[in-house]
């Protein structure tokens, strides 16, 4: 882990703040590229992930982060405990991770982004403008006044920007993803609902799976009438009840089960299984359409059962 300390607090909003963070001891920080992100050591709390943000295009020497965090008053109290810390306080932070990577050589690019999930896209957006990409950046918010960022983006990105306010006009993703060149990469970063929308516009669109990319913002919540179910392990044949409330990730650590994830969100599918038995209930944003009507894999860190048992390849 590395310490950091906290140099400001910038309120962007009511519930969003800009936090920069620097080395405690004042050395350089780990490099890392457009959308990466740093997950944060909050205790009993648990981790929790936030993308770096580049206002201005990276230097070979970095020296402060930057995160924005949208406080949830519901949520399960990572983004209120973030918003506790003061100036000159110090948090433990993981180095940058990738799973969220901008690599697309000449090719335009399409960015989407809703509310808070603007944060990666901002970095994408920065990166573009520096290397020459010709890019497209899509931002809905419920309104102007909640819009984050809102005018310091017009002044990084002008015309390359369009802001959508739900008060006054919904984003049109037929026309946004129909307005995009054939070979075109297409990056998207907000709510769930809205990833499934902007996937199954590019799909029927005819955008392949390769050029399609998400990532949620969010920590995923339990759902009404989540209901209890076993997980067996097709190597030992142990069998696991993954309670009402938690992941089968969760269940299977807190057994000393060796298992891969990193997101704990559903969309960087590091976590993939394969499903020998049973139906799985699919709630990522990894796999399309078909894949999640084979159920023959799943993203063990957020999906759940319709079956009462699950064979997994573990």
């Amino acid at each position: 882990m590395i310490k950091l300390k906290v140099a400001s607090i910038e309120p962007v909003s009511d519930r969003i703040n800009l936090l920069s963070l620097v080395a405690e001891d004042g050395a350089a920080l780990p490099v890392y590229e457009a959308g990466a992100h740093i997950d944060f050591d909050l205790g009993d709390i648990g981790k929790r992930s936030y993308s770096l943000i580049d206002f201005k295009p990276l230097e070979a020497e970095i020296m402060t982060y930057q995160i924005a965090v949208q406080r949830e008053d519901k949520g399960q109290g990572g983004s209120i405990a973030m918003h506790r810390l003061a100036q000159g306080d110090v948090v433990f932070v993981s180095s940058p991770k990738n799973d969220f990577q901008l690599q697309v050589g000449d090719k335009d690019v399409l960015l989407i982004a809703g509310g808070i999930g603007v944060t990666p896209i901002i970095s994408f957006a920065t990166e573009c403008a520096r290397n020459g990409t010709n890019f497209a950046f899509h931002l809905a918010s419920r309104s102007a006044e909640l819009c984050p960022f809102r005018d310091r983006l017009r002044q990084l990105f002008g015309a390359n920007l369009t802001l959508w306010f739900d008060a006054e006009q919904m984003i049109d993703l037929d026309r946004v993803v129909s307005s995009a060149s054939s070979d075109c990469h297409i990056f998207c970063c907000g709510p769930k609902p809205m990833i499934e929308a902007v996937r199954a516009r590019a799909e029927k669109a005819g955008f392949p799976a390769d050029r399609i990319h998400f990532e949620l913002f969010s920590t995923p919540m339990p759902e009404d009438g989540d209901q209890a179910f076993e997980v067996e392990l097709a190597s030992t044949g142990e069998v696991f009840t993954i309670p009402a409330g938690k992941t089968i990730v969760e269940v299977l650590e807190a057994a000393d089960v060796d298992v891969m994830y990193d997101c704990a969100r559903g969309d960087c599918g590091i976590c993939q299984t394969d499903v020998i038995s049973g139906t799985p209930d699919h709630r990522d944003v990894v796999l399309s359409d078909s894949e999640r009507a084979a159920s023959n894999v799943m993203q063990i860190c957020v999906s759940r059962a319709k079956s009462a048992r699950l064979v997994l390849d573990l």
